[in-house]
């Protein structure tokens, strides 16, 4: 276990499981650890990660109340969302397959890192994912908008972002926003199972191929296309504060 995160090794692959009950809320600790933790897995041989959260929510995405908690430091502010882009571009850049073993909700940042990876494994039921920034008074980065579109095509991206809307399991198959749906307690094992798969293939041309295909995704997480300073500055905007503020209570009932 690093940190937050447990890990668990089933021969070549290796399964990283987000553990900051109730809901995996994205906090700098967490992600520093998500960060050390596919690092390790590396290092260590893994020829392939799993990245599962649950029970029943993969990832709520950032943690908004300790967010909005840093008031107006905004160095703080920003340090919390560098730390998240670093876990997603830990799980873009990651030198092996990573499949997103979504085994509940994974809205916002939830949703970011399952885009990240190379598969999505969803859990069928009441279960929703999708990026719903514009609901809490924010503008998901280009970059972010991307990783949506390159899987579910530019209008359906479109669709979505603008209504910060949430699918449930079934549509998100539909849309091709996830690739697969199993019983929630199958999740795991059915990631793993793919990943194997995949890696019963001759290794280094699966690996290069794999590179090439992903050049666009690492590309889009780079700085120039999050624009971190420009997402910081509208999230003290007026919209953004009322959202929040809206939100926290809601999560305080």
């Amino acid at each position: 276990m690093t940190g937050l995160v447990q890990t668990i090794d089933h021969g070549a692959v290796r399964e990283l499981r987000l553990a900051r009950p109730p809901v995996n809320a994205l906090d700098p600790q967490l992600c520093a650890d998500l960060v050390a933790a596919v690092a390790a897995a590396v290092d260590a041989g893994a020829q392939g990660l799993v990245l599962a959260g649950g029970p029943k929510v993969f990832s709520a995405g950032l943690d908004v109340p300790y967010l909005v908690a840093l008031g107006d430091d905004r160095a703080a502010l920003r340090a919390a969302w560098e730390g998240f882009f670093e876990a997603a571009r830990a799980l873009a850049q990651a030198p092996v397959p990573v499949v997103a073993a979504i085994d509940g909700h994974a809205p916002a940042g939830g949703c970011v890192l399952a885009l990240c990876c190379d598969y999505r494994v969803m859990a069928s039921g009441p279960f929703a994912i999708g990026l719903n920034e514009t609901r809490v008074g924010l503008v998901a980065p280009e970059g972010i908008q991307h990783l949506l579109r390159r899987v579910v095509g530019p209008y359906r991206a479109e669709r979505l972002l603008v209504a910060g809307e949430l699918v449930e399991a079934e549509r998100a198959l539909a849309l091709g926003l996830v690739d697969e749906l199993v019983e929630v307690e199958h999740v795991a094992t059915r990631a793993r199972i793919w990943l194997e798969q995949l890696l019963a293939l001759p290794r280094q041309p699966m690996l290069v191929t794999r590179q090439i295909a992903r050049t666009d995704l690492v590309a889009a997480l780079t700085p120039e296309r999050i624009q971190l300073d420009r997402f910081v500055d509208a999230w003290f905007g007026p919209d953004a504060q009322a959202a929040l503020r809206a939100l926290v209570a809601k999560l305080g009932k």
